[in-house]
This record gives C-alpha cells, structure tokens and sequence, in this order.
C-alpha cells in the first residue's frame, strides 16, 4: 500500500503541548494530594533548569479542567490519580524544560517586548479588542497566581514555538513527489462486510447464570449516600442594572462562547444575574448552615441518591465521598441554588442479584457472543473468499470520500484509513462492531490533483518537521537528564 507513509506516520503523531491560558474560565484546581520532599519549592530539576511547584498546579489544573470538561463534570481527584494526570502534566514540562535548556544552550531568547505583544494578543484578557489590565489581573487572583509566574511561563512557551520553528524546513520536489505518489495510490477492491446480526444467538437461562455467576464482580451497585438537604434559594435576591455592569467589569473573563470569544454584557446578563444573585445569597446559605447545625433547622428533603447523581455538583460529590455519616457539609453551589448537606448514611456497593443483573448480563453476554460468532464467521470467510458473493468497489483513494455499502459514511472512512495503513493484499478489518473481509483486485497511482499541490507540500514539509522533531528529541533525552525531587511525578 504505503510502504513509505506506513514507516513514517508515527513522526505524524509527536506532539508537545502548550497550555498556557487554555481554560482561562475555569477555577484553579492545585496538586495538592501529594506530599513533597522539595527543594526551596522546586519538584525537579532538568539539565541545568529547576522545575518550581507553581508550574506543575498551572499545567495540572489546565489538564484537569480539560478532562472535567469531556467528563462533564464528573472528574474528582480521585479519577484524576487513576488517570494519572499528574504524570501527563509532569510529563509535558520535563519535554518542554529540555528544549528551554537548549535553548538557553545556545542563545535562543524571547524578549519583553514579544512577550508582551502575545499578553496584549491574548482575546480572554481583552476588553473592545483592546487588552485590559483589570480584566488580567481579576484573572491571576482567580487562578491564585503571580504575574511574574504566568509571563514567566508565556516567555517559556514563546521560547519553545521559536526553538521548534527552526527545525522547519521547505520540502525538496523529490520529497513532494514521493508524498504525493503516496497519497495518490489508489486501490481496487471486492469485500463483504460481516454484521453482528448475521449471528445468531440463542440465550439460555443457564448459560446467562453461569456467565453472571463467573463475572458477579462485574455487576455491583453503585455506592449510594442517603442524605437531608437544606436548601438555600437565590431567586430572591436582588440584582440592579448598576450591580451587573459593575460585576460583569470584574468577572467578564468568566463568560464567553463556546469558541472562547468574550462575550458581550448583554449576551452574558443572564448568566450574570443567576451569579450575582447567588453572590448575594452566600451569606443567608451560610446562616442557615449554622441554624442547620445546631439542630435550629430542618432539613427540605431526605434522599438517597447514588454517587455523581445530577441533583448535586461533582464537586459536593467529591467532598461528601471524603466524609462520614453524621458529617455536614457547607453550603455549595447547585443548579443555581445553595445545598447544605448532611449525610445520614452511607450505603456500600454490593454485588447484585442475578434478577437485578440479569438484563444487562444478557446484553454483555449476547454481544460478547456475537462478537465470538462473527470473528469465526469472518475467519471462515477469509479462508473461502469468494469474489461472486462480494461488492466490487470503484478504485480508492486515502483522500477520496466514499460510502462503501452497506457501511455508513464513517464506517467507510475507517475502513478506508485502515486499509491504507495495511500491508495485506487480503484480509479483515474490524469497523466499529462490523468486519470487512476485503481483496485488493487491482492497484495504481491516480494522476496528481493540482489542485492540491499546496496540500502536498504541506503534508511533506509536516513529515519532515516530524522526523526532525524526533530526532531532536531523542537528542534532548540523552543531553539533559531528568532528577525528580518529589514521589509520584513519574510512572
């Protein structure tokens, strides 16, 4: 297929992240779980540069955001650990802090100036596209951190982008040739896509006990937390045009679209009304608290809910998992409202009853069988490949969109992406929850788009950059080591 792309995609795939400002919204979330043997503050050292604790908390909190975001919000510490974040974060700088020694090595230097054109090009700290003072440093007190650390870390990442754009270079016409020969082969194929309804499966009682008995573990309940609430309502208070526009001129970083733009006051009002009056109704929250704790108020409603359940915040959730019966909690913030809750009983997970599980038992079982059935199927195939029963395609290309029946358009994209990351001539390939069994017929190099010329150059000149990376980087390596101050930074 691709013999050559195949040997060099995995310089496709290198990547060193700069995270300065990429969740500017959201609150500062420490690593603070761990305790630290450091020196003066600092977590490591490499080559000749210290890493402080400041810049790991920066990174980390991004990183952590990041994750909360596509978690939807059910991120705690907790999963953070299990994910190992810290060590993605800690991982992140140590690259990024070889190339500063490098860089420093050889005179590489980023100057006031271009670090302070970057903080006025900055979209979240300006205000009528022009940078506003105020509005940085309502961020930095939100965030808990210096400016000296934040331009700090500006003037690092300005450094690193100027240290990897020397390694840039312009593709030789041999090289776009043979990039774009590459993109340009195309193949002709017969296949026969094999579906998990093309088996059938006939479920006995037995046999889904048996399954059930053997994976039991599997099957639990969720910890579950029965709870009195008190709630604290916000709708009362009181929020004059005056209190928002002055709000909005502290806090306007807070509020912006999903693309990042800041949004205007009008755009932002309701959402700034909702938090103003919740600012405004802190304190009542907090008197009722110590009413509720004293025994001088009751509760509005006793429940039981299972752990990350919507009525409450993940982060409630992540204070309650660190309590016990008895204990109470202070007021949070949820679904704009302020809860005070006291936990009445923990209720541990416990495996379920073969009745309980038996309708998700059946599914696992059926689609595991399934899945037995149609690789054997598939295998089978494969062995009796029969071009008569199969669909003929059109030639393809790895650029080309097609619909391959009966997959869908995505489906046919995998496929597609695949098959030209593949060295078979025949073979299977698994899409989603389907298998192609696929023969390539005929092969050949489609005639050059030149229309696409600049897309060629491009991926070349990427490919290139990426082998020089590479090279780059294992060089780093074995010039600045790398000495951990701290337990937990690494794997």
């Amino acid at each position: 297929m691709i013999s050559w792309m195949q040997r060099h995609n995995k310089y496709l795939v290198w990547t060193i992240w700069v995270a300065t400002i990429a969740f500017i919204g959201a609150g500062f979330v420490g690593w603070g779980s761990y305790s630290f043997g450091s020196k003066a503050g600092n977590i490591a050292k490499v080559g000749e540069i210290e890493i402080p604790q400041s810049r790991l908390n920066m990174l980390y909190s991004d990183i952590y955001q990041d994750y909360n975001q596509r978690m939807q919000g059910q991120l705690d510490e907790a999963k953070a650990k299990e994910l190992g974040l810290v060590q993605q974060a800690f991982s992140i700088i140590a690259v990024q802090t070889k190339i500063l020694n490098f860089a420093k090595e050889n005179g590489i230097i980023v100057s006031d100036e271009e670090v302070a054109d970057a903080l006025k090009e900055i979209r979240a700290f300006q205000k009528n596209g022009q940078f506003s003072k105020e509005i940085y440093n309502s961020y930095l007190k939100n965030r808990r951190i210096t400016a000296k650390t934040f331009e700090t870390t500006l003037r690092e990442e300005l450094t690193i982008a100027k240290t990897l754009n020397l390694l840039t270079v312009k593709a030789l016409p041999f090289e776009e040739k043979i990039v774009s020969s590459a993109i340009n082969v195309a193949d002709k194929i017969a296949y026969k896509v094999l579906a998990p309804a093309d088996i059938e499966v006939e479920l006995k009682e037995e046999e889904l006990r048996t399954y059930w008995e053997e994976h039991k573990e599997n099957f639990m309940t969720p910890r579950a937390y029965r709870l009195s609430i008190l709630w604290t309502e916000s709708a009362g208070a009181e929020a004059t045009e005056e209190e928002l526009q002055k709000f909005f001129a502290e806090k306007s970083f807070n509020y912006t679209d999903s693309e990042g733009k800041q949004l205007t006051f009008e755009e932002a009002k309701a959402a700034l009304t909702n938090d103003l009056k919740l600012k405004k109704s802190k304190k009542d929250a907090q008197r009722a608290y110590i009413a509720f704790k004293k025994g001088e108020l009751s509760s509005n409603e006793t429940l039981t809910l299972p752990v990350n359940d919507a009525k409450l915040t993940a982060e409630i959730w992540e204070e309650i998992r660190q309590k016990s019966a008895g204990d109470i909690l202070k007021p949070k913030v949820a679904n704009d409202r302020y809860a005070t809750v006291k936990i009445e009983e923990v209720i541990e997970p416990r495996v379920k009853t073969f009745e309980e599980a038996e309708t998700e038992t059946r599914a696992i079982y059926r689609a595991k069988m399934q899945q037995e059935g149609l690789r054997t199927l598939a295998e089978k195939t494969l062995r009796n490949f029969d071009e008569a029963n199969t669909t003929i395609s059109e030639f393809l290309t790895l650029n080309q969109n097609v619909n391959l029946a009966p997959l869908n358009f995505n489906e046919s994209l995998q496929f597609t992406q695949k098959l030209f990351t593949s060295t078979e001539e025949k073979g299977m390939i698994s899409v989603v929850d389907k298998v192609v069994i696929y023969k390539i017929l005929e092969q050949k190099v489609m005639p050059a788009d030149g229309n696409r010329t600049a897309s060629i150059r491009q991926t070349a000149e990427q490919l290139k950059k990426g082998i020089f990376e590479n090279n780059f980087l294992q060089m780093l390596d074995k010039k600045y080591p790398v000495e951990v101050y701290v337990q937990g930074l690494t794997n």
